[in-house]
């Protein structure tokens, strides 16, 4: 055989994805873990109907025509059209790929900066795995991408070339609400820069000046290229609003800090503790923008869980050098004989895997596999591993036969996302995963409801439910199970119905 048509390195990190998709995340399904996918694609195919983006709401019986912010329109339409071209397979296999090709980025990234194969390949599958932990079919995935293509051109973009960030920037701006992540990420790195100016030889401050001074002024450039979306300022006031609210971040699980029992939790631990050496490393080293970023992400990763991804992709690359000089200290310390043998063992794995996994040539092995995941996705009878749909044992699939499309139905925000792609536009929703058009105050009566406590009958009549789609075993299904009210219609493991009792 060809070396040319055996796998490299490079063909492993682009399908590590694919290894923790089908190895860990029990199959496609698991980018279907979040039913938002289902009003990302709505919205999408209502924009492409109407030639607009919606400044009203389209979904739910309970805010009718109040003011919504789709934010991540062109995210929408792309998956709209995925969807058109082959059904929710379709979103899922171009999620994945749009997940191989950050993972193959990130790679060569690491692999520039510490010149190891080996250790660019590992550090690569921590990344991968850390990440994992938000891989759902939803528009965030382009922030993971944008985030890495930034920093890219901070470490080693020719400056005449780093005023294409604008242009980059309104892309982002419309793909995804992410998009402040570069602008901080450029604030950064200019504090970074001026922090060296104040440290270094008075010979040396212009230059860390100047480049300061140009990542400032690209921060600017990129705050007002932001401007350019469909809402232009109204969108930041909205997501400053949001993000600078306490109250979404109660009862939001993205908001939440990691688990230390989640089954990433070992790789979340394992990057904290090198992210947090690195940070040292880069102050001695006098890299002070990657300590800062560094710092940063340790603090935003350990208060939500939504920002953990993105922390051990940036991470990533500072720990890199960080390791890769440890190695090399490691190597040529005469009193540590046996660390020595290990780490010349390592090195000598790295040389075998950069002569037999680097060498150049078509992606041949990548494009098999990814021509048979693709196949076994969009196949109209796919196997268990490949079915990519909405889990019938999460959502309630067999209960949408026993409801009228008259009905006014209360369901979770979860099941909420789940019917809005089932049944739009027929039916309206209570509510659903776009916590920021609720606002505060009905997500406090709304978790009422839920955990049936106060007023939540009250509310129930206020907005005319008559229909109730309840968890088995839940406060919500206990207090209607013995409501006069209220009485069963239908169950199953998954759901129970209930409908009000008429007078």
């Amino acid at each position: 055989m060809k070396k040319s048509l055996l796998p490299t390195l490079r063909d492993f990190a682009f399908l590590t994805p694919v290894l923790f998709l089908f190895g860990r995340m029990n199959g496609a399904r698991g980018l279907l873990g979040d039913a938002d996918t289902g009003w990302h694609i709505r919205t999408g195919e209502w924009i492409l109907e109407h030639h607009a983006v919606p400044t009203k709401d389209i979904f739910s019986f309970t805010r009718p025509g109040a003011p919504w912010y789709a934010w991540e329109w062109l995210a929408d339409i792309l998956m709209a059209l995925a969807h058109r071209a082959g059904g929710l397979p379709a979103v899922v296999f171009g999620s994945l790929l749009l997940l191989c090709g950050i993972s193959l980025f990130l790679f060569r990234f690491i692999l520039r900066r510490c010149g190891s194969p080996g250790l660019a390949w590992v550090l690569t599958l921590v990344a991968s795995a850390g990440s994992s932990l938000h891989w759902l079919a939803r528009p965030h995935l382009f922030s993971l991408l944008f985030v890495l293509v930034f920093y890219d051109a901070l470490d080693s973009w020719p400056r005449q070339r780093l005023w294409l960030l604008p242009l980059l920037m309104v892309l982002w701006t419309n793909l995804h609400g992410g998009f402040f992540l570069g602008i901080v990420l450029l604030g950064t790195f200019a504090t970074g820069q001026w922090l060296h100016a104040a440290l270094a030889l008075p010979e040396s401050r212009p230059e860390y000046l100047r480049l300061g001074c140009l990542y400032a002024l690209l921060a600017v450039a990129c705050f007002a290229a932001s401007f350019l979306n469909p809402y232009t300022w109204q969108l930041h006031r909205h997501l400053f609003d949001y993000l600078t609210h306490p109250g979404y971040f109660q009862d939001i699980q993205e908001f939440a800090p990691l688990s230390l029992t989640h089954p990433l939790a070992r790789f979340y631990e394992t990057m904290l503790l090198l992210s947090a050496g690195t940070v040292f490393w880069c102050f001695r080293r006098q890299r002070y923008a990657e300590a800062l970023m560094l710092l940063m992400w340790l603090h935003l990763a350990l208060l939500a869980s939504r920002n953990v991804p993105i922390f051990f992709l940036l991470s990533a690359v500072p720990v890199s050098l960080a390791l890769a000089e440890g190695l090399n200290r490691v190597k040529n310390a005469a009193q540590v004989s046996w660390l020595q043998r290990l780490v010349a063992l390592g090195e000598h794995i790295g040389e075998l895997l950069a002569r037999t996994g680097m060498q150049p040539g078509w992606p041949v092995f990548s494009v098999l596999v990814v021509v048979l995941v693709g196949w076994g996705m969009l196949t109209p009878a796919p196997a268990a591993v490949f079915e990519s749909s909405f889990d019938p044992a999460v959502y309630p699939t067999k209960a949408l036969a026993h409801l009228r499309s008259s009905d006014p139905v209360f369901a979770d925000d979860e099941w909420g996302d789940y019917l809005i792609y089932s049944t739009q536009p027929t039916r309206k929703v209570f509510i659903d995963g776009r916590s920021d058009f609720y606002g505060v105050e009905f997500e406090v009566k709304y978790q009422d409801i839920l955990h049936a406590r106060n007023q939540w009958q009250t509310t129930l009549r206020d907005y005319q439910v008559d229909t109730v789609l309840a968890r088995p075993k839940t406060s919500l299904a206990t207090a209607l199970a013995e409501s006069r009210e209220w009485r069963p219609d239908y169950h199953d493991t998954v759901v129970q119905v209930f409908r009000r009792i008429q007078p």
